[in-house]
């Protein structure tokens, strides 16, 4: 391990399980570059020739960077935080590309990501060492300075957040489910008939003013004219996935993981009778938004 090439050779094994646990502590992956950057930085400054297991090592210390970096997110409320210095050796590029990023995005969930960015620093660490990469609670423990027990419950209550308790029975969130996937599914491929459809003739759609450029709330009626804004916003849905909002099957919309909007529905006999496009800020931050299990 003296060996530099070596060490970096070594170093870039490990790169992407540390980018993934860092995305997944960060959401931002120019944040987690920034954060699989400093464990390289850390690991050619330390002398690791007692170190048995690299993997678990790099990732205690990726998980510390990362923590340090929520907290000091938290503490100062602002978005994005300063990079840390880079290294020739192990570099990336200045500019992350935003395709990459979406895709990276889709693939661990938009839910996810959202309702993880409402969960403390601890309580975010101990959930996704745990949970999405099976760390055990005793390794974790010394990373926030809690005990193992004392742990298991940040990540318990972590995990309750992620979740979330379905407000209706399961053949009725089953039933909610099928027909809000259906409705994404034709918005996403254009299928107007197939929209119009789902849509009960007499639909109500409303929309917030954030949605467009209107001073007030936006109002629609009727299964064609729903179906006709539905096909505008048929871009957008691309980045929108399911989720569980207040208890209920819904959409939630968040481009890289940034939650943008949301879409509550009341469904009835099959079709949708409502829908509520929730844009503004401070209705955003009152719902309850949770991943819906596969």
């Amino acid at each position: 391990m003296d060996d530099r090439s070596g060490l970096t050779e070594q170093f870039e094994e490990h790169r992407s399980h540390l980018r993934a646990v860092s995305y997944r502590m960060l959401g931002s992956l120019a944040e987690a570059e920034d954060a699989v950057q400093e464990a390289w930085i850390r690991l050619d400054r330390s002398d690791i020739s007692e170190v048995e297991n690299l993997g678990g090592w790099l990732t205690t210390v990726v998980s510390r960077v990362c923590l340090n970096m929520l907290r000091s997110r938290e503490s100062r409320r602002e978005d994005p935080i300063e990079a840390f210095p880079t290294d020739p050796v192990v570099s990336r590029e200045d500019t992350v590309d935003p395709e990459q990023e979406a895709v990276l995005a889709d693939s661990v969930g938009l839910a996810l990501l959202v309702v993880l960015d409402t969960l403390a620093p601890a309580e975010r660490l101990a959930f996704v060492l745990h949970d999405l990469f099976a760390v055990p609670f005793d390794e974790i423990a010394p990373l926030i300075e809690k005990t193992p027990a004392a742990t298991r419950q940040l990540a318990s209550r972590a995990r309750r957040r992620v979740k979330g308790v379905p407000l209706v029975s399961e053949a009725d969130l089953s039933r909610q489910r099928r027909v809000v996937d259906a409705f994404l599914a034709a918005t996403r491929g254009g299928s107007f008939d197939a929209l119009v459809s789902l849509l009960h003739p007499d639909v109500v759609l409303r929309a917030d003013k954030a949605v467009g450029p209107t001073p007030t709330p936006l109002f629609f009626t009727g299964a064609v004219t729903v179906a006709t804004g539905a096909m505008a916003a048929m871009q957008r849905a691309q980045h929108t996935q399911l989720a569980l909002v207040d208890g209920v099957v819904g959409l939630a919309m968040a481009p890289l993981g940034r939650l943008f909007l949301v879409l509550r529905f009341a469904v009835k006999d099959g079709l949708i009778t409502k829908i509520d496009v929730v844009a503004e800020p401070e209705r955003l931050d009152e719902l309850e938004l949770a991943v819906l299990d596969a």
